[in-house]
């Protein structure tokens, strides 16, 4: 194939295409070469909990009713019985204030997160990341005239306010916050915040807004104490961005939201401009049945005990091994350090062991790899042996 039959820009995305995929792609080739039973998968955080009992009695209750009108076009931002029922919901779980008309329901987190940053970003500006980061990211980034600014957490993977500070400039147009974390599963502290916050609002200006993303698809999947803090609450323009995905157990349905609070200067006009894009960037709306189901249900949650179970599961196997962690409070994910310099190079030892993992390279964060723990309980028991060959092989 020439190399003119695909644009430059796409055709280097293609070489530097996600970890997370490649490690998945590999673990399918093995798995067809050695059974499935036989490898041991931890590279996807695909949600394998059951979804609750209230989506299922949606889900029937909506594939009953017998209108053609639900399934033809609607507003660009959805359903307005859908938008005012996650209004309801958001409100409850932030403390904001929030009506449907603060609204659009997007494809997913991911499908609000292209919608936001075009909506902001003019080329030249510049968008701050924390690493460790949601590979992806730059795409969106990239893909909306942008470019990604990275800011490296501290040692606990907690925003490193200083070096935040410190990367702020006349371009920064945005910075995006994902607590719980992908990878590290960090829940972000409220003093971290209200420093964020206060950081944030001196660079804020009215010719220059500086928005917060908030990408919170794992708000709801924390395992100790009260629901993470979030900039929301201490920042004016902050932007909230979230699916479905993860805690109700959907992520082959497609459906999130992006919401925008009372307090955000310019609502209107950005609410205007994100409802317009979610039609031209392609997504049209988001899926009609899914926010009819969506409508009935929302609030409801899966068992996250399962997913508890597992970390706990998972960091004790791996300690037992001899791999430094920190325990994370949320997310499907534990984030150790490598006992190697190399986490690429690691990384394939343990795919030696038939254990698939990503590197830490490939969120920022050399030196570490993400282990997902949205597996079977037995795949954690069973990769137990090959988890500690391989650091033990390392460590000659």
């Amino acid at each position: 194939m020439s190399r003119r039959a695909i644009a430059a820009k796409v055709a280097a995305d293609m070489q530097s295409a996600s970890w997370v995929r490649e490690m998945f792609e590999r673990g399918r080739r093995l798995k067809a070469q050695l059974g499935e039973e036989n490898v041991f998968d931890f590279s996807l955080g695909n949600p394998n909990a059951v979804p609750p009992p209230e989506f299922f009695d949606a889900l029937r209750a909506v594939a009953c009713e017998q209108r053609p009108e639900l399934h033809g076009y609607m507003s660009n931002a959805g359903f307005e019985e859908t938008r005012a029922a996650v209004a309801r919901f958001v409100s409850r779980e932030y403390g904001l204030e929030l009506d449907g008309a603060a609204v659009v329901m997007t494809v997913g987190a991911a499908g609000g997160l292209n919608v936001a940053l075009r909506a902001i970003c003019d080329p030249g500006d510049e968008i701050i990341v924390l690493a460790p980061y949601f590979p992806e990211y730059r795409f969106y980034i990239e893909q909306a005239g942008a470019r990604m600014v990275v800011v490296q957490t501290d040692a606990q993977f907690q925003p490193d306010i200083a070096a935040i500070q410190a990367a702020l400039s006349a371009h920064t147009r945005g910075l995006i916050v994902n607590s719980p974390n992908n990878p590290s599963g960090a829940v972000y502290a409220e003093s971290c915040c209200r420093e964020l916050a206060a950081v944030l609002q001196r660079h804020d200006r009215p010719d220059r807004p500086l928005y917060v993303l908030l990408d919170d698809p794992y708000r709801r999947l924390v395992y100790e104490g009260a629901p993470p803090a979030s900039l929301a609450s201490c920042y004016p323009r902050s932007v909230l961005i979230s699916s479905f995905s993860k805690d109700v157990s959907l992520a082959g349905e497609r459906i999130g939201y992006i919401a925008v609070p009372a307090g955000v200067p310019d609502r209107q006009l950005l609410l205007g401009a994100m409802t317009i894009l979610n039609r031209t960037l392609g997504f049209v709306n988001a899926p009609a049945l899914m926010q009819r189901v969506i409508a009935r249900c929302v609030g409801a949650a899966c068992d996250f005990s399962f997913y508890r179970r597992n970390r706990d599961l998972l960091c004790r196997v791996l300690r037992h091994a001899g791999y430094e962690l920190i325990v994370p409070g949320g997310s499907m994910f534990v984030f150790p350090r490598t006992p190697i310099d190399d986490d690429v190079a690691f990384v394939q030892r343990l795919l030696e062991q038939r254990i698939l993992t990503v590197p830490g390279t490939g969120f920022g964060r050399p030196g570490h790899m993400r282990v997902s723990f949205a597996v079977a309980p037995h795949v954690i028991e069973r990769a137990a042996p090959g988890f500690q060959a391989a650091f033990r092989a390392a460590a000659r």
